[in-house]
């Protein structure tokens, strides 16, 4: 184990502040997990009361007590309102971990997900150093689809009936994965675009919007 492995990260990205999950978050979450329409997606049982939530909050933050990295909370900065969950779970020391996260359904749509799940990646790889970081989804969960796909993850193929559903329903998932070597290649193409339009910003050639 590393030294600190377990101790959860705090990233600040331009519209979001990420960090672990803590019970005075309990209102924020209960208030999209408790819908219909966002935990199935996620493979997990709408909460039916705050209770629920809390209790989930108790198991998120008891895993980095078991070997798991802690779960933490999406906050966007600009209310200061927990908007989602992200996690790098079913984890294995020095090799691989899956991304998840959930994201309250009134901020999907605005690059959220995707912005907190490069943080994600950062921890997986700059910090803990692993090879291989996965996702997988049902197949008709598009957004998330999107994502892997603007993270420049590897779309590996569909397993059939890949995962039970807490009500014993099977249902086809897509699987994407992303190794060391794909994520440095992409940030060496993010630092170099990014100088680029740094030098043209400077010469003025070019106005940034």
């Amino acid at each position: 184990m590393k030294k600190n492995e377990f101790l959860a990260p705090v990233f600040k990205t331009k519209h979001l502040i990420i960090r672990e999950i803590e019970m005075e978050d309990a209102i924020d979450f209960f208030s999209y997990a408790s819908r219909d329409d966002v935990g199935p997606y996620a493979g997990w049982r709408p909460h039916r009361s705050i209770s629920d939530t809390k209790t989930i909050i108790a198991m998120f933050r008891q895993k980095k007590y078991e070997n798991q990295l802690p779960t933490l909370a999406i906050i966007l900065k600009e209310t200061n309102e927990m908007i989602g969950t992200l996690e790098l779970h079913s984890y294995e020391s020095g090799y691989k971990a899956e991304l998840g996260y959930s994201l309250n359904p009134l901020y999907q749509g605005q690059g959220y997900a995707t912005e907190a799940s490069f943080k994600a990646l950062e921890w997986g790889f700059d910090m803990l150093g692993l090879n291989r970081i996965e996702c997988t989804m049902y197949v008709n969960n598009i957004a998330s689809k999107k994502v892997c796909e603007h993270l420049k993850f590897t779309y590996e193929g569909m397993r059939k009936k890949g995962y039970k559903l807490y009500d014993g329903t099977l249902h086809d998932i897509y699987a994407y994965a992303l190794t060391d070597e794909e994520y440095l290649e992409e940030v060496q193409r993010i630092v170099k675009c990014n100088e680029e339009v740094d030098t043209e910003e400077v010469i003025g050639k070019k106005e940034i919007i």
